[in-house]
């Protein structure tokens, strides 16, 4: 298989990208609903959120990756009826909106107090924007709604590649596992 899509399939690398962070992701919203949940003397009460943050910022980095390397590659062309095309494409446009909006709000509730976000205890990105009392909370409420809404669309995403593979017994769901179109 190539490294690159065409107009018929997608590449290794954008495979890679998408499975990897679609495993990420899932893992960084229950990791999210959890530390939410720990108390003081939970032995997570620190480790967990420096988790989160430092993957998070991985995932922004990664992100970044992704929407380069989409806009240096075609598309390859989605199936179905024209409405299925246009609901595809708004839908996979907002997963990068969510992600997006996640991944900078998650930075901006850190980066509130003025300190920079530690990654992994190894390097540090600096705050943009000086400290501001309070943008934590309204940042922590835009990624908590964020976070769910993006999952209902990964939902809705899953669904669609299912319906694809089991209804209209297409190659969409075959072609993001890098077993057709090629």
């Amino acid at each position: 298989m190539q490294l690159r899509n065409t107009t018929s399939a997608y590449g290794w690398v954008s495979i890679v990208i998408h499975w990897l962070m679609a495993l990420l992701m899932f893992g960084m919203f229950a990791l999210g609903l959890y530390m939410v949940e720990l108390g003081y003397m939970d032995a997570w009460y620190k480790t967990a959120p420096d988790l989160h943050i430092s993957i998070g910022m991985l995932l922004l980095l990664l992100l970044l990756l992704r929407l380069g390397w989409r806009l240096s590659n075609p598309l390859p062309a989605l199936s179905g009826s024209t409405f299925e095309k246009k609901a595809g494409l708004l839908v996979h446009r907002l997963h990068y909106v969510f992600m997006l909006v996640l991944m900078v709000s998650g930075y901006l509730i850190i980066t509130a107090d003025g300190r920079a976000v530690e990654i992994f205890h190894i390097w540090d990105v600096p705050a943009l924007f000086p400290a501001e009392k309070g943008r934590e909370f309204i940042a922590g409420k835009v990624h908590m709604v964020t976070a769910w809404a993006f999952m209902g669309f990964v939902s809705l995403h899953a669904l669609a590649a299912l319906k694809h593979h089991f209804i209209d017994k297409d190659d969409t769901l075959l072609r993001m596992l890098g077993k057709k179109g090629e």
